[in-house]
């Protein structure tokens, strides 16, 4: 899934502009289109989803994580939640260690059944929240990061993702962390992820509200 996600977030970087963006399709790119391993700040790191430049770097970086399946004991989604959180977080720290500018975006993508999985047979009162309440919980401290010399383990923007996977009534709901109330659209939040490139990247690009690409500045 993730790999299937990354691929699709790829080519719509490519649409809105930013040429270089993996992964791609092998040849489209002049080479294998594979994922990026950036050198970072505490070592190497093979990132999802990365636009980098010769002449910037790595400009805009995704890292994202799903969780798929309940818990065969619990029945929730809850169990690789921290272990998820943890890999991020190592990988916003090393990337931020060497590209301060970086513009860097989390996409946790979760079952839609963790919206409800806190709900208990009969009706009988919950004894938890549910996974994804959880999730904005634990992960709102990692995100807004506003400047470059901010906590190096925040993201800029991090987003929890429900997931309908089922063939008859599919769908994708995105909310940014710590507000599980409030749902956003897709092409919003990669007009969002363009316009912080751009605000980081002034003397070299410029975001168009109306197509929603990124643009060379005009001198």
């Amino acid at each position: 899934m993730s790999a299937a996600i990354a691929n699709t977030i790829g080519a719509e970087l490519r649409r809105r502009g930013c040429k270089e963006a993996r992964p791609a399709e092998p040849g489209e790119l002049g080479g294998s289109g594979a994922e990026r391993r950036m050198a970072g700040g505490i070592g190497a790191k093979k990132v999802d989803v990365t636009w980098a430049t010769e002449e910037s770097g790595l400009l805009l970086g995704i890292s994202i994580k799903t969780i798929n399946f309940r818990d065969s004991r619990a029945r929730n989604f809850q169990k690789n939640l921290t272990n998820r959180r943890g890999d991020m977080l190592i990988e916003a720290v090393t990337l931020h260690r060497r590209f301060p500018y970086a513009v860097l975006a989390g996409l946790f993508f979760l079952d839609a059944g963790a919206e409800h999985d806190h709900v208990r047979e009969g009706g009988a009162t919950p004894r938890r929240r549910s996974t994804f309440l959880n999730a904005h919980q634990r992960l709102k401290l990692f995100t807004g990061r506003g400047d470059p010399y901010d906590r190096d383990e925040q993201f800029e923007r991090f987003y929890l993702i429900l997931v309908e996977a089922n063939p008859a009534a599919s769908s994708i709901r995105a909310f940014a962390v710590g507000d599980p109330e409030t749902e956003i659209p897709i092409n919003q939040m990669l007009d969002d992820l363009m316009v912080l490139v751009a605000e980081r990247n002034p003397d070299f690009y410029e975001f168009n509200d109306v197509s929603g690409e990124l643009l060379r500045a005009r001198s």
